[in-house]
């Protein structure tokens, strides 16, 4: 799988709350780190349980991905969120940091973001 398609996978995931894509999108003894001043979450099993935890709380979810760049399986992608948590409108815009292996996976992803209140749309500049 390229970049490109592990990205768009990785969006369909998010909108549709799919955990078993997005642990099939990391190698065994892949790493997620949505906060960097906690433990990863370590293997396909520990990514599944993050992502249906976090995701069960989330409905009218809209993720637009940004072109990937980087270069020798390091990749930065940006992302851009609209939907609601427990019932409250938000936006999160963010950059995932990952190392890919050479199937196409994902090794290790690093998550940085923020949040406001509402549905924002991103600047006109976002994404390239």
């Amino acid at each position: 799988m390229d970049v490109t398609t592990w990205v768009e996978n990785y969006r369909v995931a998010w909108e549709t709350a799919d955990v078993d894509l997005a642990a099939s999108l990391f190698v065994e003894e892949g790493t997620y780190r949505n906060d960097i001043f906690s433990d990863p979450n370590v293997g396909q099993e520990g990514v599944a349980a993050y992502w249906a935890g976090v995701t069960s709380h989330q409905s009218d979810v809209e993720v637009r991905m940004g072109t990937p760049f980087g270069d020798d399986g390091r990749v930065a992608v940006e992302f851009w969120t609209k939907m609601a948590v427990d019932g409250n409108d938000l936006t999160i815009a963010g950059t995932l940091l990952l190392t890919m292996a050479d199937d196409g996976r994902c090794r290790s992803l690093r998550e940085n973001f923020n949040i406001t209140q509402g549905r924002v749309d991103p600047p006109q500049e976002w994404g390239t």
